[in-house]
């Protein structure tokens, strides 16, 4: 059983672990540690009801205000206080948006709280007292961050976001019936389904499966072609479904801790009932993925714009160039994904224009109101907030001045010469908008700002109405997300430009040469995934001898992207033993007409699949790595219920829980790194380059690797190459194709793997469980 217990884990697209060799000693949690990893997991406990574990409702009757009690007392903090003795707090109840103005100032404030308490007991009452009186959302959200950001935190971790607020990932229907379902009365209510659905279905003459079932099809629904319905059902395993389940479903320590929870699931359709259809709604199994938007949310959290990079470590991380990789990379797989069904470039955003993608989340926000939507064709500038329009206009005139000069003059007069190395920090720091931007002088919160206009959010603006694009676990859904982000990245594109392509010499090692790449077939499919939404039951919490009995838990089983497990045979021949990076892209072959794209052209649309360190041996070397070896992707995740279980298993000394990194929070879904791809095969060239290993020191570790990635540590690069690297650069063809170089044609192929149920199901009104041995792990097999 792997089973994370982890700060938070690898968080860039390319941000590898170079992370020091470690003994074959397995860390185990301590009885200090797991109080403290038992709390974390308690106290977001269905977060949007009252606390109801009563030692932490006698700890959190007083937030700590001695100075003396932390290690750093400022004035925001000072304010935060005056603001809850005045109560001028968000409220609960009321929705949170991290990039709103007022909210993100209380809830810095609120982090502060939770970051600077000198000890753990400071920490735990202060969060105990938040948990009672801070905004549901605000406390979460500056939780996270310490929890996140603390060193001597290092092996605790929180829920999910998507299983601490479910509601910001699935859609209100499937909200409403979760919280209403009364699970007292639930066998007897399946039971009258069944013989309902059993003498219905069998004695009626008139059933038109074809019809009944096929008419509105989509991939996401499923469970109309099983026949389930949209009712409840008992999980028929004491398991919930998820691709690494072969790992644990002969554990008999598992199957012990987990015997006694009554598993409830429930099938969940993608929100595509909307009103205003356009061609992004067909990609929404893509853009709604929870781990996408999960993995977005992380990134941001880690490399917090508002976190000062040097006290915090994260300019050793190279915080704000990470950053902006990372939104070319998702933009480079949302292309890859627009490709597969035929469209073509990501749309552009202007401000003073119709923007043609409406979208309709159907989300509702914790405390019941809904998600606004955004008609077809919708005008930014209809708003009328010309005043926060002409400071974001401002911000980018700027840039885009800066960039043309080739200068970095800053008011005071200083100069940097774009030309320069260090001189993408600069740029990277401007276009996150973060608090390490070089010119003072200049506003940088036109990043916030760009948000709240575009959700209509007035700058001093209290109340505010929910809108996915004011936080960042929600703003991926938005087709207008990708619009916007593609004008920050073509920002970067342009000061890209601006470099000197790599010349042959910069490019090739000599005495290597790469002879021939072998790649296994690539293959895409539907499968199907339990997530865990305990914390939208509504059932009374069991309460024996002050310890709380977890006995339910509820599962939105839902269809997702993935694809099967592929590798690549590399032939290298190397004249002499040395020490290589090998880095490892994809990216399309033609356009949305059919076109081939040239390389200078494609560059931006190439996605990161690897980069690891080599020894090769003198002569003939073949490289196999596959798919499962990547270092920046993840499996599921142990999930909410399984992870408490075992947290207490420990607690009570029947378990010795392991700290490993093996499921890091904020790695990039595994199952996602395949554009969906064509039944017929959808063409794709992948690129693999060979470098010689290149770092300048040795890297100092001041963190444990068995359990932490080592966030702000500055180790955790493979080298110090730029990001992207060779493709980073504008392309000379006569100058780029070495030896150590190798292009080569691929298809992804797309296999229907509901394509069984279309003439007839003979499981009619059950889970087909062989669908689920046939497409998750080799353990059926």
């Amino acid at each position: 059983m792997k089973l994370t217990i982890v700060l938070l884990a690898l968080v860039g697209l390319v941000a590898a672990v170079s992370i020091p060799a470690t003994t074959n000693k397995v860390t185990v949690a301590d009885h200090a540690f797991l109080e403290k990893q038992k709390f974390l997991l308690e106290i977001v406990y269905r977060v949007e009801d009252p606390l109801m574990f009563e030692e932490y409702i006698k700890l959190g009757q007083r937030l700590v205000n001695d100075q003396t009690q932390y290690s750093h007392f400022d004035y925001n903090m000072e304010r935060f206080y005056e603001s809850y003795k005045m109560g001028a707090l968000l409220p609960r109840g009321e929705f949170f948006g991290a990039l709103v103005r007022t909210h993100h100032k209380q809830a810095y404030a609120l982090f502060n709280y939770f970051y600077y308490a000198k000890d753990w007991e400071t920490f735990q009452q202060n969060v105990a007292w938040a948990r009672i009186h801070v905004n549901e959302g605000m406390f979460v959200y500056a939780l996270t961050l310490a929890v996140i950001h603390r060193d001597d935190f290092q092996g605790l971790i929180l829920p999910t976001i998507y299983e601490i607020f479910p509601q910001y990932f699935f859609n209100s229907k499937f909200i409403y019936a979760a919280e209403k379902f009364d699970y007292n009365t639930w066998s007897k209510y399946t039971q009258y389904e069944k013989e309902f659905n059993d003498v219905y279905y069998q004695n009626n003459k008139y059933y038109n499966q074809d019809y009944f079932y096929m008419k509105d099809f989509k991939t996401y629904q499923w469970w109309k072609l099983m026949g389930i319905g949209e009712n409840w059902y008992a999980a028929e395993k004491n398991y919930p479904l998820r691709e690494n389940t072969y790992e644990i479903v002969g554990d008999e320590k598992y199957a012990s801790f987990m015997k006694d929870v009554n598993i409830f699931w429930h099938p969940v359709d993608y929100t595509r009932d909307i009103e205003f259809f356009n061609e992004h709604s067909v990609l929404s199994y893509f853009t709604e993925d929870l781990g996408l938007n999960s993995y977005w949310y992380y990134l941001n959290m880690d490399y917090a714009f508002f976190l000062n990079g040097d006290k915090f470590g994260l300019n050793k991380d190279r915080r704000s160039e990470l950053w902006i990789y990372n939104v070319e990379q998702l933009l480079s797989r949302y292309y890859m994904e627009r490709l597969s069904h035929g469209f073509g470039d990501i749309p552009e955003l202007s401000w003073y224009h119709a923007y043609e993608y409406g979208y309709d989340p159907e989300l509702v926000s914790f405390n019941g109101a809904g998600y606004t939507y955004r008609k077809n064709y919708f005008e930014i500038q209809s708003y009328g907030n010309f005043d926060m329009l002409n400071q974001i206009q401002s911000a980018y005139k700027r840039i885009y001045g800066i960039i043309e000069s080739g200068v970095y003059t800053t008011r005071d007069g200083h100069k940097i010469d774009l030309q320069q190395p260090e001189a993408v920090e600069y740029i990277a720091d401007y276009l996150q908008g973060n608090v390490d931007i070089f010119d003072k002088y200049v506003l940088n919160s036109w990043y916030m700002l760009s948000h709240m206009l575009i959700a209509n959010t007035e700058y001093n603006q209290f109340e505010v109405i929910p809108n996915v694009i004011l936080n960042y676990e929600t703003m991926m859904r938005d087709p207008l997300f990708y619009s916007l982000y593609k004008q920050i990245s073509t920002v970067y594109y342009l000061y890209k430009q601006q470099l000197t392509p790599y010349t042959r010499e910069e490019l090739a090692l000599p005495g290597v040469e790469i002879k021939r790449v072998g790649v296994s077939e690539m293959v895409t499919y539907y499968d199907l995934v339990d997530f865990d939404v305990t914390n939208l039951m509504n059932d009374k919490m069991v309460i024996v001898d002050g310890q709380f009995v977890w006995d339910k838990a509820l599962y939105a089983r839902q269809m997702r992207l993935n694809h099967k497990p592929f590798n690549f045979d590399i032939t290298v021949q190397s004249d002499k033993p040395q020490k290589v990076v090998i880095r490892a892209y994809y990216g399309p072959k033609y356009d949305e007409y059919g076109r081939i794209i040239s390389l200078n052209q494609n560059r931006q649309n190439f996605v990161e699949l690897d980069e690891f360190v080599y020894e090769l041996s003198a002569g003939e070397n073949v490289i196999r790595r596959s798919s499962d070896d990547f270092y920046w992707t993840v499996k599921d995740r142990t999930t909410y219920t399984e992870l408490y279980r075992y947290v207490m298993a420990a607690f009570d000394g029947k378990y010795a829980l392991p700290l490993d990194i093996s499921e890091p929070h904020s790695g990039y879904p595994d199952r996602l790194l395949l554009a969906k791809g064509w039944a017929g095969g959808f063409p794709v060239q992948l690129l693999f380059y060979i470098a010689p290993y290149q770092a300048t020191v040795e890297q100092a570790y001041n963190f444990d690797a068995s359990y932490s990635a080592g966030i702000g540590s500055g180790a955790r690069y493979v080298d110090n190459r730029p990001f992207g690297y060779p493709l980073d650069r504008p392309i000379d063809e006569y100058e780029f194709f070495v030896p150590n170089m190798y292009f080569v044609d691929a298809s992804i192929y797309h296999q229907n793997t509901l394509k069984q149920y279309y003439e007839g199901y003979k499981n009619y009104g059950q889970f087909d469980y062989s669908y689920y041995n046939n497409y998750y792990t080799n353990y059926f097999h």
